[in-house]
């Protein structure tokens, strides 16, 4: 068992002050880090700790050590009516896909569809964060990217693909907030063993396996993370790499760079986006409507034992939301201390392997 952390209770807006200020400490330029800042609160306030205020030392260690492009280069190539690649040159992640979003929705709305890779970005957090922006336009949008290699593949006992996430966000009638809902194509992403590490906690059996390929609890043991559904998830992960890495001519499954390793270079990253005009189709009006009763029948069915309501796919993360900006946000205190120090980071991920303390 692993000792269970303090934590400290902190409003959004004081935690984006102190990782602003981390960031630009560590050389990221004012608007970068307001960019990445706004993308790491909401992360905790929905809920994905694992991608929110955890990640700052490790951004800024990157970020100091000169892995991210501080003034780059970014530009939009369209490469047909509906389809175009936004170039990142590297830079801090969360910025250059929040860049590339317009460009992405114009060409939706004017083509009824935009097909968009987004190369060469660093880690780029939450896809939540940027689908629901773009169902807020009045569109339906998938989204996924690639990551480093931590999952051992069905019936293998080496890794080879990242936890490539995937998500989907459409828009809703009566000024409700989009459909959102985001996901590994593991069982749980390497942010929910850094999340457990941060907060002295063990990890449920089923999520990750040990140097010698079995179950772990341990969140500092593990070597290797688990597909969903097993086949299953692991002709997801392939499927996502395909398409944010071989497609964009980027490196792809083993190849793909490690998070903690050569923190001096970029990483050479890929993001998809498939974005639809739901006017093409049956009409904007028509298509929330079916989502609005979706969501209706879904809330109208009867719970299992244990359950007291059925909730539609990522519907806790905006309950979350609601929450965390009413009550606040709860973070482990080793991270609030970090935050509050005069400590740029802690030097503690450079040249080590994708599962680093």
């Amino acid at each position: 068992m692993t000792k269970e952390q303090e934590l400290v209770n902190v409003s959004p807006e004081r935690l984006h002050e102190l990782i602003q200020n981390k960031l630009e400490a560590a050389g990221l330029p004012e608007e970068q880090a307001k960019v990445t800042a706004d993308h790491l609160v909401y992360a905790n306030l929905v809920g994905v700790d694992s991608h929110g205020a955890v990640r700052v030392d490790y951004y800024a260690e990157r970020i100091s050590k000169g892995g991210i492009t501080l003034n780059p280069e970014l530009r939009f190539e369209k490469t047909g009516e509906s389809t175009g690649i936004f170039h990142g040159d590297n830079a801090q992640g969360h910025y250059v896909v929040q860049q590339a979003l317009p460009h992405i929705i114009k060409m939706a709305k004017d083509t009824g569809l935009a097909a968009v890779g987004v190369r060469q970005v660093g880690h780029t957090g939450t896809l939540s964060y940027y689908v629901r922006q773009i169902a807020r336009e009045g569109l339906i949008v998938i989204s996924m990217t690639n990551s480093d290699p931590m999952v051992v593949p069905f019936g293998g006992a080496e890794v080879y693909y990242g936890t490539n996430p995937i998500a989907f966000s459409a828009p809703r009638a009566n000024g409700h907030e989009p459909l959102v809902f985001d996901m590994a194509t593991t069982v749980q992403a390497w942010g929910k063993i850094l999340d457990a590490r941060s907060r002295g906690k063990d990890i449920p059996q089923g999520w990750a396996v040990d140097e010698n390929g079995n179950d772990t609890t341990d969140p500092h043991a593990v070597a290797g993370l688990l597909p969903i559904a097993g086949p299953k998830g692991y002709g997801l992960m392939m499927m996502v790499d395909m398409l944010s890495a071989v497609l964009l001519g980027l490196p792809f499954g083993k190849h793909v760079s490690s998070m903690y390793n050569k923190l001096e270079e970029g990483r050479d990253l890929g993001h998809f986006f498939i974005v639809l005009d739901p006017n093409r189709f049956v009409g904007l009006d028509q298509f929330t409507q079916g989502v609005e009763q979706t969501i209706e029948e879904l809330h109208q069915i009867k719970p299992a034992e244990g359950f007291d309501k059925i909730y539609y796919p990522g519907e806790l993360s905006l309950v979350r939301y609601e929450n965390n900006i009413k009550n606040g946000l709860d973070i482990p205190k080793n991270i609030m201390d970090y935050l509050e120090s005069d400590t740029v980071h802690f030097d503690q991920y450079g040249n080590k392997g994708p599962f680093a303390e």
